[in-house]
């Protein structure tokens, strides 16, 4: 007799449990007191003052829901402020919000890709850029980390095989933390007329417009961004930034902006919000990158590119025991375990934030370093 559904998921679950990677929900309250090294609000906005001020205020305004497509009656005058301003920031043409960052992957990579395209992506990119590629159904060519020469390689293979190439890498890496060579890339990509896709969720804020502005990459017609508004943006949602032409091709052919229900009202405001507050105190940023320059000493690991530090650890066990540690000293911090490793190691994930007190942060630092020397 098959196996039943029953069976199947007991035996998952069961497997899951021996290798020390069963994964649980876990609530917290309003009123938690721990520390949080683990969310991504990287910059603080997710609870300043100001931007939850905006997002109430455009509930109570607009409602709790945009109601429908941005197609029917779900583009708000929200949507096109919050639009015009991103793209202003990030020094590109034009801009379009979607419901969360993983449907901006979803919409560009599926809409601009299909049987007739060669994808050359990096073996780090984040788990939306992967199933974009799955959904798109091209020809995927995954990419040795980082690696140009490898890249080439393909874009000369894409080239002969009179294939259009698309090229997807992140800014700043989400596990190790490094960052792209998104200069060499994007000059590749002029060489052999192909499409640079940038996943920015790392880079703004941080390094405030993104590292694709700040290389002088922003506003070439081979290179798009997709950004998140959830990490440092504070609210939710993400957004495809890049030529108007651009714009236009997904309002019409990306399936996760056309069937999606608008992002609402409140997260729009928030994120609207939370950019002109970037744009006002870009200290907030440079403090984020001390801190994670001195974390990264103190424990001894190299400093990251972003705002996420990985601190290996010996087995999947070692993380989540340093992990539940760190809960019961009032800390709280995430960890990397396979699979959500590229390379199979697992990590404490610790978020540096600009949001926690100088003397919370103090704190902060004294318990990891005295965890990681005990755990790692």
């Amino acid at each position: 007799m098959s196996t039943t559904w029953e069976s199947w998921l007991a035996d998952e679950a069961a497997a899951r449990e021996a290798a020390g990677l069963t994964r649980r929900l876990r609530s917290r309250t309003v009123d938690d007191t721990t520390i949080d090294l683990a969310g991504n609000d990287y910059l603080g906005l997710a609870r300043d003052a100001t931007v939850r001020r905006a997002a109430a205020e455009a509930a109570l305004r607009w409602g709790s829901s945009a109601s429908a497509s941005r197609l029917v009656t779900g583009t708000l005058t929200l949507h096109d402020e919050l639009e015009t301003e991103l793209a202003a920031y990030l020094r590109q043409p034009a801009a379009l919000v979607l419901s969360t960052g993983y449907h901006a992957n979803l919409a560009v990579v599926t809409a601009l890709a299909d049987r007739t395209t060669r994808v050359l992506s990096d073996a780090h990119i984040h788990a939306s850029l992967v199933d974009a590629v799955r959904l798109s159904r091209a020809r995927l060519s995954v990419m040795p980390h980082s690696d140009v020469e490898a890249v080439r390689s393909g874009l000369v293979a894409a080239a002969a095989a009179d294939e259009r190439a698309m090229v997807l890498v992140e800014s700043v890496y989400s596990v190790l933390g490094d960052a792209a060579p998104l200069v060499e890339l994007a000059a590749l990509c002029a060489e052999y007329d192909a499409l640079l896709v940038v996943d920015e969720a790392h880079g703004v804020g941080v390094h405030g417009p993104g590292l694709v502005a700040n290389s002088g990459l922003a506003g070439l017609p081979h290179v798009v961004v997709t950004a998140t508004l959830s990490k440092s943006l504070g609210a939710q949602g993400g957004a495809v930034l890049g030529p108007v032409a651009l714009r236009e091709h997904l309002v019409n052919r990306a399936r996760p902006f056309i069937f999606d229900t608008g992002l609402a009202p409140a997260p729009t405001a928030g994120a609207l919000a939370a950019l002109r507050a970037i744009r006002e105190r870009p200290g907030l940023g440079a403090l984020v990158r001390h801190r994670v320059a001195a974390l990264a000493d103190t424990l001894g690991v190299v400093a990251p590119a972003g705002a996420v530090l990985s601190v290996p650890m010996s087995s999947p066990r070692a993380a989540v025991a340093a992990q539940a540690a760190a809960l019961e000293a009032g800390l709280r911090v995430g960890c990397f375990r396979p699979p959500s490793v590229p390379d199979g190691i697992s990590r404490l994930r610790i978020t540096v934030t600009a949001g926690v007190s100088d003397d919370d942060w103090a704190r902060a630092v004294e318990v990891l370093d005295a965890l990681v020397k005990e755990h790692q």
